[in-house]
């Protein structure tokens, strides 16, 4: 018998899905929250493309049928160009997000934001478009109150 161990979440998730472990969206009938939680942008970009777009809204199902739950929304970004507008980029883009996030109904105490410019790269520094992304962090009632 041969075993297959994956390390990439996005992966076991779409496969359980396919194997009708799990559902593949979530509902206003049915909370679950998304296993997506890494989204990636375009060089200079702060908004979502469609698709990520309607990942988020899933997030933002789940967050308002679980109104304990709380979500940290990381900014990243690249190390091109000067690191002050990087910080500023990476905020826009989690400011973009949990904007999106409360437009969907989900409440502004639920959300925290941060920005951490090319600080905390994912990649090696030359491989910007994999540092250039937005995570999202959903925080138990214990970190919750720590922050």
């Amino acid at each position: 018998m041969t075993v297959l161990v994956l390390d990439n979440p996005e992966m076991l998730a779409r496969a359980a899905v396919e194997a009708g472990f799990i559902m593949s969206a979530a509902t206003e009938n049915s909370p679950y929250k998304p296993h997506r939680l890494r989204f990636h942008y375009g060089f200079n970009k702060h908004t979502l493309d469609r698709q990520d777009g309607e990942i988020l809204r899933q997030h933002a199902v789940y967050l308002r049928q679980q109104p304990g739950a709380r979500i940290h929304i990381h900014g990243h970004s690249d190390n091109f160009g000067a690191e002050d507008y990087n910080c500023f980029l990476s905020r826009l883009r989690a400011t973009a997000a949990a904007r999106q996030l409360m437009q969907e109904g989900v409440r502004e105490s639920q959300i925290v934001v941060s920005g951490w410019g090319s600080t905390r790269p994912l990649a090696r520094p030359e491989d910007r478009a994999a540092n250039r992304r937005l995570e999202l962090e959903y925080l138990t009632q214990e970190m919750a109150r720590a922050l």
